[in-house]
């Protein structure tokens, strides 16, 4: 018979399970538009400013949408405002299927970023909340990794899926999937118990203490440096490939694919990076900066992938690069789960959203605007290629000395 100990501890590997599925089927919805693109251009006749419209509409939705994501997930738990969320976006995702013009495919993308906007507020609040220090850079390196895979399979299953039965077929069929999540999840969190008691007493306040938390921008302004690489890459690359290499619809997956696995493997490896580096005696501090320096500089080189040679050689560049964008993400969520009470883990990765979504936004529209003039793509590989390091001097200059709530 389980021990009250293994109980709970299979309880919380449950919830990291299904939060990973959870955020996997978050990238999976979402990227489905950005694979079919050559099919709904050649259908609707968009050209790559107007499919610029629609990306940037995502992200300005969800960007409003994380104002309130956060108050909302603090005020009615991970349990209920994770499961709400998945369920409305998966609606929303089956609704592109019956869209026939921008402006109802605009509607549905913008209910999707809506709800998928609670993902990571979510996903973070619950390993602050039920996963001691020691286990959570881990938890939240798993859960990072989900992206990953959820754009890995996209564009392996959704081009032979379209072509197959056509591109509504796509978003039906991985909308439906929600729903499936969704009796699992209300299934496996009925037994989950807080293990960060602690903190929830530290500074609970309002969103005036909030904002007035150097911690709180802390998050703000690294998501704000680094979230536009990830959806530049996220929202581009297939077109990327298609464009310099001359891939079909068909010819796109495969190294989209090679991107996305070595994004999850810098996920992964973050989550055991950080505990080895605590085990050899760093502080928290030193164990953080020192991973996000790592990081930082293997992203530099993503330019060269302007000149590769052929789509597998760029898919090798652009993956590194999204390695070490993960990497260094898993740390930024891994810092706010360290040094934010809980009471307001949701609140500030919100508010880190709406910094990240809105140069999101940001890039995805210069992208639009740079392939129209004729600029091409090098201006968002230079941006990216500083971004992480310029990310890690503002932690420092805002945090010289990380303490973690809970550390020792």
């Amino acid at each position: 018979m389980a021990t009250t100990e293994q109980a709970e501890a299979r309880a919380r590997w449950l919830l990291i399970t299904l939060l990973f599925a959870g955020t996997a089927l978050n990238y999976v919805d979402r990227q489905v538009l950005a694979l079919l693109k050559p099919t709904l251009e050649a259908e609707f006749g968009w050209t790559d400013q107007e499919f610029a419209h629609l990306g940037s509409v995502f992200q300005l939705s969800a960007m409003f949408a994380l104002l309130a994501v956060g108050w909302f997930v603090d005020k009615f738990g991970v349990r209920l405002a994770y499961g709400v969320a998945v369920a409305i976006w998966s609606a929303a995702g089956m609704a592109h299927a019956a869209a026939a013009n921008v402006g109802q495919f605009v509607v549905a993308r913008s209910v999707l970023a809506v709800a998928e906007s609670v993902n990571t507020p979510a996903a973070v609040k619950a390993a602050a909340t039920y996963l001691p220090l020691t286990q959570r850079s881990l938890g939240l390196g798993l859960v990072n990794t989900a992206p990953n895979i959820g754009a890995i399979l996209t564009p392996l299953l959704i081009p032979p899926l379209a072509l197959a039965f056509g591109w509504k077929a796509a978003f039906v069929v991985t909308g439906a999937l929600g729903f499936v999540w969704l009796a699992f999840w209300i299934a496996g969190t009925r037994t989950l118990k807080p293990v960060a008691v602690a903190k929830n007493a530290v500074l609970e306040g309002n969103w005036a203490e909030l904002l007035r938390d150097h911690r709180t921008w802390t998050i703000v302004g690294a998501k704000a440096f680094t979230d536009c690489v990830w959806w530049f890459v996220l929202f581009w690359s297939p077109d990327f490939l298609a464009k310099t290499f001359g891939l079909s619809q068909a010819e796109i997956g495969v190294p989209t694919a090679i991107i996305f696995t070595l994004a999850a493997f810098g996920a992964l490896s973050s989550g055991f990076l950080f505990p080895a580096l605590l085990k050899r005696g760093l502080n928290v501090n030193r164990a953080r900066k020192s991973s996000m320096l790592f990081y930082a500089v293997l992203i530099v080189p993503m330019p060269l992938a302007l000149v590769a040679p052929g789509p597998i050689v760029a898919a090798l560049i652009i993956g590194l690069a999204l390695f070490a964008h993960q990497g260094f993400s898993t740390n930024i969520f891994g810092l706010a789960a360290d040094t934010v009470p809980t009471t307001r883990v949701a609140g500030v990765m919100a508010l880190g959203g709406v910094a990240g979504n809105l140069t999101g936004a940001g890039i995805i529209e210069l992208t639009g605007w740079c392939l129209t003039n004729g600029v091409g793509y090098w201006p968002m590989f230079a941006i990216a290629a500083g971004a992480y390091l310029t990310a890690l001097l503002f932690i420092q200059l805002m945090q010289p000395d990380i303490r973690a709530l809970d550390e020792g």
